[in-house]
């Protein structure tokens, strides 16, 4: 039996971030945090735990199942380590900034960690990046919110994409005007998820013919625009139809190069949201290429209970932007072996190299600057490329 303990094993869904991809992950997150202060969203930091009534009030509490609970030694209440940041935003801006001129631009970027990672995404610790936009009820605010996290991952060059929204408050409005409740609502809510149309069918009745058509219209924005325009709907249902395209009309003034869907029954994930949602993707190859969530966002319900507050925000994930960018080209390396020119190898590093300073006697430096990485080495102060510098010195 072997007793020698797995010191590099990790739970499930956990795994280290090395070199390169640590470095590219935080430019990535350098330059999404970049674009969203430049739309005036200012960065604030909650905390990693918070108690758990704070943590799961409002908004929060669509995330209770996903969250890791723990005594706290010091209060002994009971607390949770965040399984998602807008929330805790959330908090902050109903508190903190509650007197903060509305509408209220907040950003954050931080780690979450989640009992259990969703099919799409199985990790369980997850890298955040998101802007939440407080105090803003019309569909400028929406059109704003899916703009900046456009532009956002379109300024780290993520390839070939594309948003698609939906509007999670549309199926309850329609099933509401036709009186389905209790269990057949949910059996019907299971098959809407699941795009069965012959069981949709059987358990709506008479709304039968319009849920099956707003099954049938997800696609294309204009397609599936056109198809929600011929179909007779209930009042409320009308006024999120309505919402739809004033959104979709500003989407395509702000970004006219966005790959742009609509799905009008998909809720998962959704489900704390009340309008107004979308989730972005990317294709790396535009032809076999697999699809990668990058985040997601909506309309939803900030402060509390007592004193409401319109919101929209959108949450992006840094995990999976990173397995849709292109390699990235790292920055030269060049080994300074001592002695060197101290002067000569900090002008080298504001030109964008990578000095690694040599830290004793060597007796081929050029064998040593290959084994460490280095495509150049100082040699009297010139930056010469290994493969031509002598084999001793």
């Amino acid at each position: 039996m072997n007793d020698v303990p797995q010191t590099a094993l990790l739970p499930a869904g956990l795994y280290d971030l090395l070199p390169p991809e640590a470095e590219v992950e935080a430019e990535v997150i350098a330059r999404l945090t970049g674009v969203l202060r430049a739309h005036g969203y200012q960065r604030v930091k909650p905390p990693l735990v918070e108690f758990e009534e704070t943590l799961f009030a409002c908004a929060g509490a669509a995330m209770a199942a996903e969250t890791f609970r723990l005594m706290d030694p010091i209060s002994h209440r009971m607390i949770g380590v965040r399984a998602d940041m807008t929330p805790q935003v959330a908090r902050i801006a109903g508190t903190r900034l509650a007197h903060a001129p509305r509408p209220l631009r907040l950003s954050y970027a931080g780690q979450v960690l989640r009992v259990k990672g969703p099919e799409m995404r199985p990790e369980r610790q997850i890298g955040q990046v998101g802007a939440e936009l407080i105090g803003a009820e019309g569909p400028a605010a929406d059109v704003e919110a899916i703009a900046v996290a456009g532009e956002a991952l379109a300024a780290v060059g993520v390839p070939f994409l594309s948003v698609d929204i939906t509007l999670p408050t549309l199926v309850p409005a329609v099933v509401a005007a036709y009186g389905i409740e209790g269990e057949r609502a949910a059996a019907l809510r299971a098959a809407l998820d699941h795009k069965d149309v012959a069981a949709v069918a059987a358990l709506a009745g008479e709304a039968g013919a319009v849920l099956t058509s707003l099954v049938a219209a997800a696609g294309p924005a204009k397609s599936a625009r056109a198809a929600l325009d011929a179909l007779n709907l209930p009042e409320a249902a009308c006024e999120a139809r309505t919402r739809l395209g004033e959104v979709l009309d500003g989407i395509a003034a702000a970004m006219p190069g966005l790959k742009v869907t609509v799905d009008p029954v998909e809720n998962r994930g959704f489900e704390y949201h009340t309008g107004i949602s979308f989730t972005f993707f990317a294709r790396v190859d535009p032809e076999h290429g697999p699809l990668g969530e990058l985040g997601r966002g909506g309309r939803y319900q900030a402060g509390s209970a007592a004193a409401p507050e319109p919101a929209t925000g959108f949450t992006l994930y840094t995990d999976t932007i990173l397995r849709t960018l292109p390699e990235v080209a790292s920055l030269p390396r060049i080994l300074v072996p001592p002695g060197e020119d101290r002067a000569r190898a900090a002008a080298l590093r504001t030109e964008g190299w990578v000095t690694v300073a040599g830290l004793g006697p060597v007796a081929d430096w050029a064998a040593e600057a290959r084994r460490l990485g280095c495509s150049h080495l100082l040699a009297r102060g010139t930056a010469e490329p290994v493969s031509s510098t002598p084999a001793k010195r």
